[in-house]
């Protein structure tokens, strides 16, 4: 259950469902980590500007989220960092995570750049089948 913040008027995930992927829009990435702090989550944060393949996507995510050496770097791999071993060392308090100018490379494509929004989606599923409140924010490079 998520802690509330001091004053609901000054919480930017006022109005945001607890399990979902979207865009960072109008959120300030400062914002959601002062909101994580309040509510006890986990902020995990990723700036991908220099990356312009998925090697280089996923090099900068295991290094940013601190990934274990033995991290895969592929998309199943990915998705198995962000589920099951955290789900394995107890409860959980909660997610925000940020990934900040995924690349818009030819190198990095749509299909890629949509590939690794649905490894965060299929996240945000796992985490709403166990109650846990798991929010993705991301913007384009």
């Amino acid at each position: 259950m998520e802690k509330p913040l001091r004053n609901d008027q000054e919480n930017p995930l006022r109005g945001v469902r607890p399990n979902i992927v979207q865009s960072i829009r109008a959120f300030r990435v400062q914002d959601l980590q002062e909101s994580a702090k309040a509510l006890g989550q986990h902020f995990l944060y990723a700036n991908l500007a220099h990356a312009q393949t998925k090697q280089d996507v996923l090099d900068l995510i295991a290094g940013q989220f601190m990934f274990p050496a033995h991290f895969g770097k592929n998309f199943d791999a990915l998705y198995d960092c962000m589920t099951d071993p955290l789900h394995k060392s107890g409860p959980q308090p909660g997610f925000i995570v940020v990934l900040e100018q995924i690349p818009t490379t030819v190198k990095f494509d749509k299909e890629a750049r949509e590939q690794l929004l649905d490894i965060f989606r299929e996240a945000a599923d796992y985490w709403s089948d166990r109650k846990i409140p798991f929010r993705c924010f991301y913007s384009f490079l």
